[in-house]
């Protein structure tokens, strides 16, 4: 049933940057609703997005880009996305679904309550991306085989978990439903966190350089690796470190005590408790990645 509503659907992605464009491009190549509206600042990304096959038709106006959708997908940053869900219910039909890929869950939702009773709100974040932005580097394989999580409100009705629910298989996701209050908390530590200590790392580094350019030669895949998020979209970070502010601290005070107990260890000379700490953190990473 909810197949058949999406096969006929209109959907609107409003913003088609990496996430929202890549979003598009999966609906639309796999045929997933029956027409991809895209909504953008620029006549240039529309123009880019049409001539790429990501999206039928485009619109630099929100009022009508979204008239008539049945699904609005908000996919901006966080900070526009709750402009836009303070604005834009009287803009949806009776019915429409309205949400969301940000990467924090709790701020959305909690506007997402003030929305006409005539909307149907629902949380949503895929759980992937790259350290690089924009509409050029969208990938309508992007969603393929992640985890997308839906965090539906207390009014949200069952047919609109189950009709985005599809939405989310039909783009080649596992759709994962979640308390945001748990999604914000549980993603600052494997998300949030890493950006944060991703920073430091490299201020760091560039700290204990002290201007010798042979540090930045010297680096190799190791160093990429762990640092490789400090390379991501700034007012996108920026936005996820404010709207996650409790969650993100409390993570940063925990990394604090591990670098402390790594700095006891050595000021200590103490071999065996460092190895303690080394042999903990392989073991996770074991059992996580393999």
């Amino acid at each position: 049933m909810e197949e058949g509503f999406l096969a006929g659907a209109r959907v609107a992605v409003v913003g088609l940057g990496l996430m929202g464009g890549s979003l598009a491009a999966a609906l639309a190549s796999r045929r997933a609703c029956g027409h991809v509206v895209g909504v953008a600042r620029s006549a240039g990304s529309l123009e880019m997005a049409l001539g790429m096959r990501f999206i039928h038709s485009g619109t630099t106006s929100l009022a009508e880009g979204v008239g008539g959708a049945d699904i609005v997908v908000l996919a901006t940053p966080i900070t526009d996305i709750l402009e836009k869900v303070r604005t834009v219910g009287p803009l949806l039909k009776p019915g429409c679904i309205l949400t969301d890929v940000g990467s924090t869950k709790r701020a959305i939702t909690q506007a997402m309550e003030e929305l006409p009773p005539h909307v149907e709100p629902i949380g949503g974040h895929p759980m992937c991306g790259k350290e690089t932005s924009g509409l050029a580097v969208a990938d309508q394989a992007l969603y393929r085989d992640q985890t997308y999580v839906l965090s539906p409100l207390p009014r949200t009705a069952e047919r609109t978990v189950a009709i985005m629910e599809a939405l989310v298989r039909a783009v080649g996701a596992r759709p994962l439903l979640l308390d945001p209050e748990r999604h914000d908390r549980l993603v600052a530590a494997i998300s949030h966190l890493p950006y944060a200590l991703a920073v430091a790392l490299v201020n760091a580094a560039e700290a204990m350089a002290d201007g010798d350019d042979l540090a930045w030669r010297l680096a190799a895949s190791g160093f990429r690796d762990t640092s490789r998020v400090a390379a991501g979209d700034l007012t996108m970070m920026g936005d996820i470190l404010t709207t996650n502010r409790d969650h993100v601290l409390a993570g940063l005070h925990r990394a604090q005590e591990q670098l402390a107990a790594l700095a006891r260890c050595l000021e200590e000379d103490d071999a065996e408790g460092l190895q303690a700490l080394m042999r903990a953190a392989r073991r996770r990473r074991l059992e996580v990645y393999g």
